[in-house]
């Protein structure tokens, strides 16, 4: 049984937002627990090690978007599935903290949340994950349709259940043709797996972020070639996508490639989110006006700086208005 908490109302805005008018980004895809164990050295197998820290803090890709969305200055909402039970709370009271309005996520009840275990290398930045999703729904269709979209100006999804995201994006198109060109919902769509059912998800976006991994089991061996090659996938006049790491991001934009280079912290401290941080960067500088390149280059510097520090709250005061999370 669900409890589905979407309405056709607005979601309500926090007294520290700006006009009543305002229209939001809103993020579908995935919410779960980290459970972050930060150690000396990657442990051995069959051995027992001490961690350095460990701590408890909001996962999945949409709703780490969210956090940095919100951080640098945008209104958003997430939109993804929960379960009942202190978990969520936790995770409820983190997004709370982090401004972000989640009235059109859905509770299930008898499931259980997804969960991670990242085992976070202090010596060499790097994080290992073990996930556990046994039987919690992704956002449906219908769930979708109870989205009022006048209240949002981008929708970005995670690529999950490709089939149903298909038929939620066309729901978006279909707003889009009754509406002035103004107000209209610009699209983008996250291709992080390597799963195949994903790939019909590139000619649906109007802004397509590539992963790494998915250029590389597709046959290309850098951002550039990934964005020449993978090009005729994507609509014409959308933009593709992809960040490379310690290499920078590169775009492409009807033939038009743009590139920026990486900007590494002083120290590699935490990637954890680090792609997630770039997307949400890229989406908060066009959904504001910003150009393609400036876009590029801002979501290198923010998801850089990001690995220099754990957790996403110090992204507020480099970055943003100096919106501190709620306590």
């Amino acid at each position: 049984m669900e409890k589905v908490s979407a309405g056709k109302e607005c979601p309500a805005k926090g007294a520290d937002e700006s006009s009543a008018g305002e229209r939001r980004v809103l993020c579908v895809g995935l919410v779960c627990l980290d459970i972050i164990n930060v150690v000396d050295q990657f442990p051995l197998e069959d051995s027992d090690s001490r961690c350095v820290s460990q701590r408890w803090q909001r996962g999945g890709n949409a709703s780490n978007s969210c956090s940095v969305l919100s951080l640098l200055g945008s209104s958003c909402s997430f939109m993804g599935s929960l379960s009942p039970g202190p978990v969520s709370d936790f995770i409820r009271d983190d997004f709370r903290k982090f401004r972000i309005d989640v009235s059109l996520v859905t509770e299930h009840a008898q499931c259980e949340l997804p969960a991670s275990i990242v085992i976070g290398n202090r010596r060499t930045g790097s994080r290992t994950i073990l996930h556990m999703n046994r039987n919690l729904p992704d956002v449906s269709l219908d769930n979708f349709r109870k989205v009022d979209l006048s209240c949002f100006h981008w929708v970005h999804f995670e690529g999950r259940n490709a089939a149903e995201q298909v038929q939620m994006i066309q729901q978006v198109a279909l707003f889009n043709t009754s509406v002035p060109h103004s107000d209209r919902v610009c699209v983008s769509v996250e291709i992080e797996k390597t799963r195949d059912e994903l790939y019909q998800l590139f000619p649906l976006g109007d802004m397509v972020f590539v992963s790494k991994d998915v250029a590389q089991s597709l046959g290309f061996h850098s951002a550039r070639a990934a964005v020449t090659g993978l090009y005729p996938r994507v609509r014409p006049g959308s933009t593709l996508i992809c960040a490379w790491a310690e290499l920078g991001a590169d775009a492409n934009k009807d033939g038009v490639l743009f590139h920026s280079d990486a900007f590494p912290p002083e120290k590699l401290v935490d990637t954890l989110g680090a792609g997630d941080t770039f997307n949400a960067a890229v989406i908060h500088t066009l959904s504001r006006g910003g150009g393609l390149q400036e876009a590029l280059s801002f979501g290198c510097r923010v998801a850089g700086a990001k690995c220099g520090f754990h957790g996403y709250e110090d992204i507020a005061e480099k970055f943003g208005p100096n919106l501190r999370p709620q306590v």
